[in-house]
Order: C-alpha cells, then structure tokens, then sequence
C-alpha cells in the first residue's frame, strides 16, 4: 500500500495546516501536546515544534513501563533544545489517581457496597489514567490560551476505535489521523525521531504489565491497514469485531429529540 509519494511534501502539508489552523483562530494561543514516549505523540509533537509556534510538551508519568517514560522524557528534551518555540512540562499524576481509587474505595466500603458488584476493573482502571491526562492537558490549554493537539492514527481513531472516550479521544484537532499507523512510523523516520521510539512496539501505556497495542488487538497494525484497505486479510474478523465493539465511540452522542 502506497499512499504517500514524498514524507517531505507531507511534513510541509501538515505544519502548513497547523499554522493556518492557529492563524484562522484568533483565540488559540499554542499548540499543547502530550507525548507519552510513542511514535503517534513523538511524530506530532515533532510537527507541532516545526510551526516555529508555541508549542507545550507534556510528559504525564504515570503508573507506565519505565522505557516510554525515559523515551518520552529524551523525547521532550531534545525538542525544547533545538526549537526555541518548544517548552517542556512534567507532572507526575500517580499520587492524584491514587488518592481517586481509594476514595472510591473508601465510599464504597463505608456504604457497605457488595464488593463484587463495586471493585474497580484493570479496564477501568487504564481508562481513567487516560482521562486524568485529558484532563491535565487541557487544564494546561485553559491556562496558556492553547488547544489540545491529538495523536490519535487512522486504525486507531476511525478503524477499531481504540483509544479512550473523553481520554486520548478528547482533542481539538487531529494532525495525524488520516495516516495509518505504518505511514506514521515513516513520517517519524523521515523526522529524525529518536530510533529508540521508532523502533519501540507500540503501547498505550496505560497497563501495569505494559502490554503492547497488538497484544490488546490480537493482530498487527499491518494486518488491520490491509483489513481496512481491502477488506481482506488475515485481521478482517478483529477489525469488525473492535469496529462494532468500539463504534459508540466514534458515533455522534445518541440524542433524544422532539
């Protein structure tokens, strides 16, 4: 699959898109991106800093495997030293997610709630890591004037819907989501991202034993790009069933009408 003839031309489109974004908007003030050492945040935060605008960095650690937060970490770095537009902000979110479960916990035992019926899910559980940091970069956007850039890809976003609701899926705008992830990977080349990221397998970081994304999914991001493309392929079955699965997602809020 060729869809892409020069990642230079591309490179070009987007930051030129980013820009006119910005510039059409009066009220937008910087370009807020959440990098979680990734090739998705890696590759647009590397966009972002190539408008020569305001642009935020920000690392979120948070209960994930130590390799993404050192990638993210170098990641991060090495952009707030080459662009001077770029500035860097950390915040540890662990001791906030924490003190939330054992409220809960704690409601729920003084309610005398049946355990079984009120214990929190691992599932659960990852989905509120990634609200929180939603919620942290756009507290971030509110107080420099910014928007919330997204790094969500194509498979990702319109394919099996796999990011969270009101999480990594609450942005103000999308650079990246009409690439697949295989062409993300090849923007990142072409952008010079650290190796180790590129060559990194792909995770949402949101898991104690860090699985990775295709663990998650049961196939290949290859194998679902063939899926989506031609409706062929080893993972049609896997995409339709997370398409369905996931769809309330990627549907407008269902809305009772007069």
């Amino acid at each position: 699959m060729t869809r892409i003839d020069s990642y230079e031309d591309l490179t070009e489109k987007i930051v030129g898109w980013l820009k006119d974004y910005y510039y059409d908007n009066n009220s937008v003030k910087a370009f807020v991106v959440g990098v979680s050492g990734g090739i998705d945040s890696a590759v647009v935060s590397s966009l972002c800093a190539r408008t020569g605008l305001p642009t935020y960095v920000v690392c979120m650690p948070l209960e994930s495997k130590f390799e993404n937060s050192r990638l993210s970490d170098a990641h991060s770095k090495a952009l707030v030293e080459k662009y001077d537009n770029v500035k860097r902000i950390e915040i540890e979110l662990f001791s906030a997610y924490d003190s939330l479960l054992k409220s809960i916990e704690w409601w729920s035992e003084a309610q005398h709630f049946d355990k079984k019926e009120f214990t929190s899910s691992d599932h659960a559980n990852a989905n509120t890591k990634s609200r929180m940091r939603m919620i942290t970069l756009y507290q971030i956007a509110g107080t420099v004037g910014g928007i919330v850039v997204g790094t969500g890809n194509k498979v990702e976003d319109y394919g099996v819907g796999f990011y969270t609701k009101y999480g990594d899926g609450g942005v103000d705008i999308a650079p990246i989501a009409d690439l697949y992830k295989t062409e993300v990977w090849e923007l990142g080349e072409y952008l010079e991202v650290d190796q180790r990221i590129v060559d990194a397998d792909p995770t949402d970081g949101l898991w104690i034993d860090s699985r990775s994304d295709e663990e998650q999914l049961g196939a290949s991001y290859a194998e679902l790009e063939e899926a989506m493309e031609t409706g062929t392929g080893p993972a049609v079955d896997v995409l339709k069933k997370f398409n369905e699965q996931n769809k309330h997602k990627m549907l407008p809020i269902p809305t009772f009408k007069l």
